[in-house]
């Protein structure tokens, strides 16, 4: 199961352990038990303080459980938690074992103050890249609070609860056998759903903030370039930021920064945030911004309220926003999203294996999408509004190559048809027969570009009419004092390497008008 690299790496970490780690497993007859038994045999051939059992009694085989011995911590893996779940599995083992979790001591208080009994259960795929974050959140909830009970289950290994319970997009997590989220989720974000009292503290401690002398709204790749080169002004940096990483997060597969030649989106984004902490950056994550109020007079501070009722307030701002996934906004798209509308083909590609799906989309996220997802289901037709595919040639050329892909062009999607519990169907028109049509499929991935996150700023900088912040040569924007970078702004070439060079740009030009203005107004 493991290469000899992987063994040594693992070797290593596992001498980081402190107290003696039990694997039990409870198995059947199948192949993934087989690979799940190898697995655990090798790991824990790897150090005196992990151990292996096979005499577990739990429901849901092939299935594991990682906990210190003499314990009962409920962490599971109802999988082979190899791919993207690797780390998972290292990260529960280490924790397990009594090291350290990079985590900051409040939330461990927090976690370990949770009342009530907890047990989740995260559905995920081996090939999702949202799912680590969210299989590694509550493992560590399961490993500091002993009421806390979780299982990551891969969907393929358990089609009949997937068909049973209705999953058709992951992460998918049930709190207690009832729904408590889809999609990716971090630590903070999962604690302020269970914990009531979280918002109000998180607010009263934000509120107690001293002003910054740049502050940078947003978490993505611009943001966290604005970041790093504020702080190497040495002057007071503060990010805030409802998730930290922007895109970057949905993207898997990254080969054209430039000095990295091929990475993957989460470790990017991991990259990232190691970078801006190794600064004297105030990192505010999981807090979403609501409203901006620019300074009144020279020398004044901007106030950034939050959805939290706190306010943050600066000499300058750094907008760095980012956009997300644009919606085709027809009839079903919304009811049946996560049952069957899906906007991620790496993390639910899986759950469609065998079955007929559709992409919306002939730019190079769609045909992308469409090729990724060939390998994995029974076929895949591809809608493109315009006339011809706008994908790169070398990609379109890849597409046409593959027997179970169809491709209509000048095709308007009309509706998204269900059962009421699931998607069922596509209705669309050919636009130059006026002819409409309808397919049977599972599901319909929509890869149709982006659209800014900016809404919260109408009326207070300037917007082009597709919403994006207008700014100039300097990254400025219509107000003194607020820059803006990245895909939220009317640069064009949305891409990671072009975002982080302007959210640096950015910063560089308020630092400039932070040494050019009066002395700091109270």
């Amino acid at each position: 199961m493991l290469d000899a690299s992987l063994k040594s790496q693992l070797r290593a970490y596992l001498e980081r352990l402190a107290f003696d780690v039990l694997l039990v497993a409870s198995l059947d007859d199948r192949e993934a038990s087989i690979e799940m038994r190898s697995l655990l045999e090798e790991i824990a051939e790897l150090s005196p303080r992990v151990s292996a059992r096979f005499d577990g009694q739990d429901a849901r085989r092939p299935s594991f459980q990682v906990t210190r011995a003499g314990a009962d911590m409920g962490v599971r893996f109802a999988a082979v938690p190899m791919g993207h779940e690797f780390t998972s599995l290292v990260l529960a083992l280490l924790q397990a074992g009594g090291h350290p979790p990079k985590v900051e001591a409040e939330v461990i208080d927090q976690i370990k103050a949770l009342e009530g009994d907890f047990v989740f259960e995260t559905w995920m795929s081996l090939t999702c890249h949202n799912c680590p974050d969210v299989v590694q959140a509550f493992n560590l909830m399961a490993v500091l609070n002993p009421r806390v009970k979780h299982v990551a289950i891969d969907g393929s290994l358990f089609r009949d609860e997937v068909q049973s319970r209705e999953i058709m997009a992951v992460p998918a997590v049930f709190l207690n056998g009832q729904p408590f989220g889809s999609g990716r989720m971090e630590l903070g974000e999962i604690l302020a759903k269970l914990d009531s009292g979280a918002a109000a503290r998180d607010a009263s401690r934000l509120a107690r903030q001293a002003p910054f002398d740049v502050l940078v709204v947003g978490g993505g790749p611009a943001g966290a370039a604005a970041a790093v080169y504020a702080a190497r002004k040495g002057i007071r940096t503060g990010l805030v930021a409802e998730r930290f990483g922007g895109q970057t997060l949905d993207t898997l597969g990254i080969e054209n920064f430039i000095s990295v030649k091929e990475t993957e989106g989460p470790r990017f984004a991991a990259a990232l945030e190691a970078h801006v902490r190794a600064y004297d950056v105030e990192m505010m994550t999981g807090q979403r911004v609501e409203s901006l109020e620019p300074a009144t007079q020279p020398g004044g501070h901007a106030k950034v309220r939050l959805a939290n009722g706190a306010q943050l307030t600066a000499r300058s701002i750094v907008l760095a926003t980012g956009a997300r996934w644009r919606n085709i906004n027809v009839p079903g798209e919304q009811q049946y999203r996560t049952k069957g509308v899906a906007y991620c083909p790496h993390c639910d590609g899986p759950l469609f294996k065998g079955k007929k799906v559709a992409v919306i989309g002939g730019g190079n996220s769609g045909v992308e999408a469409a090729i990724d997802l060939a390998g994995v289901v029974e076929h895949v037709t591809l809608l493109e509004f315009a006339d011809q595919l706008k994908a790169d040639a070398v990609l379109v050329s890849k597409l046409e190559s593959l027997p179970n892909v169809t491709v209509h062009v000048s095709a308007q999607t009309l509706e998204i048809t269900g059962d009421g519990q699931k998607v069922d169907g596509l209705v669309w028109r050919d636009r130059t027969s006026g002819r409409e049509r309808r397919i049977e499929l599972a599901g319909v991935f929509v890869q149709i570009g982006l659209v800014p996150n900016t809404e919260w700023l109408r009326g207070k900088v300037e917007l082009s009419r597709y919403g994006e912040i207008v700014v100039d040569e300097r990254g400025a924007t219509s107000v003194p004092g607020v820059f803006a970078a990245g895909d939220a702004t009317t640069v064009p070439y949305k891409q990671i390497i072009v975002a982080t060079g302007e959210g640096s740009k950015a910063a560089l030009s308020a630092f400039d008008h932070l040494i050019r203005s009066p002395a700091p107004v109270a």
